[in-house]
């Protein structure tokens, strides 16, 4: 699909719920990184590397003192991303929504219910107790502890979420990387201080973010999304740059080129020529 076909099919959904269930995914789990072939296990208790994990806990513990911070680590709580854009429209630098921005909105409810399911195998796997149910504490978001009580502690689906969050909105908005970073980092910090998880299940998923993220890039639909969504970003602003423009980050899937990198504009292509980054000859 072309950013101008992307742009305008979204356009006339604004007002239309972006589906949630597995036809949203740009890869099935399966198609996702395995961590448990190549992420270490988290410390085993008693450990000198769990040792980490405890102190992490009572620093977690102290910043709730904080009242700024503790508030903030409740209002990361959340998971769906219509309220995650809440929260990271102020570092992207302008609101994000269905409504407002359609195309960015669907490249990021796509991509994060996509790597979210890296934590799916580990989690199954690595059936970690979590920091309030070891020590059968209270937590900053207690609405939440009964159902999470038998829900695996590594890694932290949140922090997913967060970082994969923070890393898709810098592909779009470059300029604000830092501060988007800034949140994505915090975002899995909150879950330390909430007391929902060990920080190396936050480090954990900080990698597991990263691959998954990094699995996307080979997605031809994501691409295109990721495309509409950079062009959509560009109308509503006026920036455009070689980094950050739709024009830098058009897909193969979009084009089709020759052997020596120049693009093809007229049809019919003969001879050999590369698309969706594979070779014809035709």
């Amino acid at each position: 699909m072309s950013v101008a076909a992307a742009m305008a099919t979204l356009s006339t959904q604004a007002q239309t719920d972006i589906s949630l269930d597995s036809e949203a995914m740009y890869f099935e789990i399966d198609d996702l990184p395995n961590a448990v072939n190549w992420l270490p296990a988290p410390p085993e208790p008693n450990s000198t590397q769990f040792a980490y994990d405890l102190t992490q806990y009572m620093w977690g513990k102290g910043e709730r003192l904080n009242e700024e911070r503790a508030q903030q680590a409740i209002d990361n709580g959340v998971v769906d991303m219509e309220d995650m854009t809440v929260q990271f429209s102020k570092p992207f630098g302008m609101e994000i929504s269905k409504e407002k921005t359609p195309c960015i909105f669907n490249v990021l409810n796509r991509g994060m219910l996509t790597v979210r399911l890296c934590a799916r195998k580990p989690k199954t796997a690595i059936t970690r107790l979590r920091p309030y149910v070891r020590y059968q504490e209270p937590t900053l978001i207690p609405g939440d502890e009964e159902t999470l009580r038998e829900n695996g502690s590594y890694p932290s689906g949140h922090a997913i979420r967060g970082w994969a969050t923070a890393l898709l909105l810098c592909e779009i908005n470059p300029d604000a990387q830092d501060e988007l970073l800034a949140l994505g980092y915090q975002w899995g910090q909150s879950r330390v201080i909430a007391g929902y998880h060990w920080q190396s299940d936050v480090d954990a998923a900080r990698l597991l973010a990263s691959a998954g993220y990094a699995r996307l890039h080979t997605n031809p639909d994501f691409l295109a999304d990721m495309a509409a969504a950079q062009a959509e970003y560009a109308q509503l602003t006026g920036k455009s740059s070689s980094v950050g423009s739709a024009k830098a980050a058009m897909p193969r899937s979009a084009a089709i080129y020759n052997l020596a990198g120049e693009q093809l504009n007229e049809e019919p292509h003969t001879g050999v020529y590369i698309q969706n980054a594979k070779k014809f000859v035709k």
